[in-house]
């Protein structure tokens, strides 16, 4: 990383570089120094390291952390490949110059005149400073969901689904066909099935109807970071519900954060601003919704719904958005994993609503210990009658060299015969 980056001195040889005409009302730039390429670049590289440059050094331990558990995760279900979200698997490959391509724009806009440098400023440092959260947030989720897949590895799990072995760790294009399938299905020969849906519902591609994509569009925000199912569940839009998804077995939210729960997220993004529709799918989904917000908030139903409707934001701190996603998705155990430790005061409501809180668990893996034994506890049979097992070559040949002696019809009839017979039946 450079030192003494003085990124207010290059600001002025970069506004030096261009000349601008006005032609029209628009502001047309023109190169004049052969430098420009390479001022834009030790701008952006220095301004990123002034601002957020110990922040970023923290971002690239904590994204060992997360190679070290993929590249376990690979070896453990002995995956064909992984993805992961488009924005992260770009932070992940070089930090420094994902957030660099965040402020790119902003930077030829100050160039050629249309903003002047507190506006520079200010619009860069809010770029750098959400991509750079937003990424870090989505490094503990994966990270998170990966230490708990690991353990599930240790105790005899492995990958059902996808059957290619291709995991991928986001949801991108996974809804085309109308449905909202597992990123991961895991199996047991004693526990059975556990499915994984991470950050969903999302919303659905569904051509033939406008009102379905707008009911849907209202999931892109309000998603648990994980749910979980018993069992092999391979869709869980049920559109006739409130919400229209299954209901899950379980949810596990990660909190990165060390003052997480002191944070506050405005939910006016996520009601339309247009008066409600009388579809009743639709009005199902908002009556959960406000339900759930009402018992989150500790106020009366018809509050939440008039302050939709005017329009005004809804302001709820990051804890009792976990009580909301409890409320509404009534899944049969929620957890809260949080890094940091959660003050003694917060953790009891929260426990006291229904919600498990596994805190101070940081990137120690044993730590997550509690939640992989109670995802384990979600394993069973549901949706499934026949299972496929991994075998070696060798016990496969060899089983269906004794199937065609024995004159029975597959490998499946001839582990049945071989069972019978070593219980001397």
């Amino acid at each position: 990383m450079r030192e003494n980056c003085e990124w207010e001195g290059i600001l002025s040889e970069l506004r030096r570089a261009f000349s601008v005409e006005v032609s029209e009302g628009a502001l047309i730039p023109t190169i004049r120094d052969a430098r420009v390429s390479e001022l834009v670049s030790r701008f952006r590289e220095c301004f990123i390291l002034d601002v957020v440059g110990r922040e970023l050094a923290e971002a690239e331990e904590w994204l060992g952390k997360v190679d070290s558990e993929l590249e376990t995760l690979s070896r453990r279900y002995r995956l064909s490949g992984y993805s992961l979200p488009r924005e992260f698997k770009s932070f992940r490959e070089n930090p420094l110059a994902h957030l660099k391509k965040k402020i790119f724009v902003y930077v030829y806009d100050y160039a050629r005149g249309k903003m002047g440098s507190k506006e520079l400023v200010k619009k860069c440092s809010s770029a750098v400073y959400t991509s750079l959260r937003t990424n870090m947030r989505s490094a503990y989720q994966v990270w998170g969901f990966s230490a708990i897949l690991n353990h599930l590895s240790e105790r005899g799990f492995s990958m059902h689904f996808p059957e290619h072995r291709y995991l991928t760790i986001d949801r991108a294009g996974k809804q085309k066909l109308g449905k909202i399938p597992p990123n991961i299905v895991v199996f047991n020969p004693r526990r059975g099935f556990i499915s994984f849906f991470y950050e969903a519902p999302r919303p659905l591609s569904w051509e033939d109807s406008e009102d379905l994509q707008a009911v849907w569009s209202l999931y892109t925000t309000l998603r648990p970071d994980l749910l979980v199912y018993s069992g092999k569940v391979m869709d869980i839009v049920e559109l006739g519900s409130s919400p229209p998804v299954r209901r899950p077995d379980m949810i596990v939210e990660f909190k990165e954060l060390t003052d997480w729960y002191e944070r506050s997220r405005d939910l006016k993004s996520y009601f339309k601003k247009s008066p409600l529709t009388a579809e009743e799918w639709r009005s199902m989904w908002l009556s959960g919704l406000y339900a759930g917000l009402a018992d989150a908030l500790g106020v009366k139903r018809s509050e939440i719904r008039k302050s939709v409707e005017e329009g005004r934001s809804l302001r709820i701190r990051e804890h009792k958005l976990v009580q909301l996603y409890a409320s509404l998705y009534r899944p049969r155990r929620s957890i809260l994993v949080s890094r940091s430790e959660v003050p003694g005061p917060l953790k009891s409501e929260l426990e006291g609503s229904g919600i498990e809180v596994v805190d101070g668990v940081g990137f120690e893996r044993e730590k997550l210990k509690p939640v992989a034994e109670a995802v384990e506890s979600c394993g069973s049979f549901l949706g499934v009658e026949y299972v496929s097992v991994d075998l070696p070559v060798e016990v496969v040949v060899r089983l269906s060299e004794y199937a065609e002696r024995a004159g029975l019809g597959d490998v499946a009839s001839a582990i049945g015969e071989l069972l019978r017979r070593a219980n001397g039946l």
